[in-house]
């Protein structure tokens, strides 16, 4: 028996029929089919059952009833005369004796049909959720998510780890976000800041001596949603190991993420061990970007040098040319516009194009590019049927064009994208430094505790004018799964001396290092294990694998893309009083 029910909605089959049974659950629908006669749907979280109702007094109880109520139904179960071989319980249904209301529903119109939930607005089913949660598709996403986790902490624990909570309240730290502040009532003036990430804490227990750490830690991040981000709070698979290589991380993760993603995912297969390697710079030019989607086949040339001295002025000298063929390609001249315009809208840029048909380029760009035709089509091995998607202008732009061309192609043109997949790889020697839109002068290209590849060496090189310090490299790595970014991760940078000597780059002193991370660079003076990590994204992770293309259908209470919660009406005002008891004043415009 299972608290007050002997069943759930999922349990009954033919040889119960002759019991005595009673179940539990919300009034899903009922079905009339004559003054006296009608047809019950009652959902539990298991599944659903039908109850037939066959009686005066029966049916006056159930007219009485509001759907979405929770009630108890009493009876014997009997076999259907009109079976459902599409549910679990569809041979059998139960003849009530007793329909008794447990939590009655006051509403006669709900927000939505619980059952297509998904099709209403966004901003009634966030408002709604409790309700939401209800369709049995929704909620799959819920308990997709608690399994994905527990099979994480069970794998990680078997691979050694320990899990170890780090602190929720703690000091700001400049990690590459906004922080969310908590005034501190008794300090007043001072705010602690809830964490963007463990990694101060996760690398200081590696020089407390602990040799493998994990947790599924919260994060927080004051940003703008999108997608594959949920504004606010998300959850990632915390890593940490002491004494520990690159090729130890990616040793355990490519161990412990296949077999999770072939028995969970929507889709069965998934890359085996050992994951591709590409170079940060080598994704850049042959994919367009550094998540490529390895699925899809195609690839991007540069034919800077093969367009040169060619009358179209987006090709002139200085710029960076890129293309991407595609093969039986059978898009009309229709498609192939639209295609280009969701392009430009995605990447800020307008791509060109043209075909191959008989020996020559037709349509599009084709006049500018004929007298090139053979050179180009030797180099790019076209043939006939062949779409030359090409993107031009300075290089930044022209790459990101291109690997925007690249992927919507891929998906658009069939036989170019094995969809039913997930194919991880990792994308390693990322930039240390680069030169910020905004300042204009050099600064992290990343995480600012990453080790340069080359160690002090190459830093005291670039210091001394002997190389570019924009040619330094670090070791640091991506987790990426069919084009999405699952996580970042590195080496981390445990001696003070290089410490100091790669923030001195973006004109950080020693006092600076000590003033932003005084317990880290303390720890370290202490004696530190060389030690590397990462952590995979939960949300991005479960949204993979339920195969949805929002993160907010995977997270059982999601903000809306304003970061609030309406459903609880947060963030929301508070009283005089408890701004007085935290020193604080609201001045200046309030937005409603």
């Amino acid at each position: 028996m299972m608290q007050s029910r002997t069943h759930t909605c999922n349990e009954l089959r033919m040889e119960h029929v002759g019991q005595k049974v009673k179940i539990v659950g919300w009034m899903e629908n009922v079905r009339e089919v004559g003054s006296n006669f009608a047809f019950v749907v009652v959902r539990d979280f298991y599944g659903t059952t039908q109850v037939v109702i066959e009686t005066e007094e029966m049916m006056k109880t159930v007219k009485a009833i509001n759907k979405e109520s929770t009630i108890s139904v009493e009876g014997t179960v009997r076999e259907r005369a009109s079976k459902n071989p599409k549910l679990p319980t569809g041979d059998i249904e139960i003849v009530p004796e007793k329909i008794e209301v447990l939590g009655r529903c006051r509403y006669n119109e709900l927000p939505f049909e619980i059952n297509r939930s998904r099709e209403a607005d966004e901003a009634q089913r966030l408002k709604y959720r409790y309700l939401d949660l209800r369709n049995p598709a929704v909620k799959q996403n819920i308990v997709l998510r608690c399994n994905v986790v527990s099979a994480l902490r069970q794998a990680m624990t078997a691979h050694g780890f320990l899990e170890i909570t780090t602190p929720i309240l703690t000091a700001s730290s400049p990690e590459g976000a906004r922080d969310y502040l908590v005034p501190a009532r008794k300090h007043p003036g001072k705010f602690y800041a809830l964490p963007q990430a463990p990694q101060q804490f996760k690398q200081l227990l590696m020089t407390s001596g602990f040799d493998r750490y994990f947790q599924i830690a919260p994060c927080f991040r004051d940003e703008d949603a999108r997608g594959d981000r949920s504004p606010g709070e998300f959850y990632q698979l915390d890593m940490e190991m002491a004494f520990a290589t690159q090729d130890d991380v990616f040793a355990v993760l490519e161990d412990v993420l296949p077999p999770i993603f072939a028995k969970y995912g929507t889709y069965n297969i998934a890359s085996s061990a050992p994951f591709k390697r590409i170079p940060y710079l080598e994704a850049m030019e042959k994919y367009g970007s550094d998540k490529p989607d390895l699925r899809i086949d195609l690839l991007v040339d540069d034919i800077t040098a093969l367009v040169q001295g060619t009358e179209f002025g987006p090709f002139a000298a200085g710029n960076t040319v890129k293309a991407v063929a595609v093969s039986g390609c059978s898009l009309t001249r229709k498609q192939i516009d639209k295609l280009c315009s969701d392009v430009e809208v995605q990447s800020g840029a307008k791509p060109y194009w043209t075909k191959v048909e008989n020996g020559a380029f037709v349509g599009g760009v084709a006049k500018f590019l004929n007298d090139r035709f053979d050179a180009i089509s030797q180099a790019l091995q076209l043939s006939d049927g062949c779409l030359l998607a090409i993107a031009a202008g300075v290089h930044d732009q022209a790459v990101k064009t291109a690997g925007v061309m690249r992927k919507m192609l891929g998906a658009a043109v069939p036989g170019h994208m094995d969809k039913e997949r997930y194919e991880f790889c990792w994308i390693v020697d990322f930039p240390m430094y680069e030169i910020g839109e905004e300042s204009g002068e050099l600064e992290f290209c990343h995480n600012p505790f990453s080790m340069p590849a080359g160690g002090l060496e190459v830093l005291l090189q670039a210091e001394r004018g002997e190389i570019d310090p924009l040619t330094i490299t670090a070791d640091q790595y991506d987790l990426v799964c069919n084009g999405v970014e699952l996580s970042s991760g590195a080496v981390r940078n445990h001696d003070p001396e290089i410490m100091v000597k790669a923030f001195e780059m973006v004109r950080l002193g020693e006092e600076d290092v000590k003033k932003k991370f005084p317990a880290m660079y303390n720890a370290f003076c202490y004696g530190a294990p060389p030690h590397a990590g990462i952590a995979p994204g939960v949300d991005r992770m479960v949204m993979l694998l339920a195969g949805e293309d929002s993160i907010r259908e995977v997270i059982p209470f999601p903000m809306n893309k304003s970061a609030q919660d309406v459903m609880m009406g947060a963030p929301s005002e508070v009283t005089q009083k408890q701004l007085d008891e935290l020193h604080i004043a609201v001045v200046g415009d309030v937005e409603e």
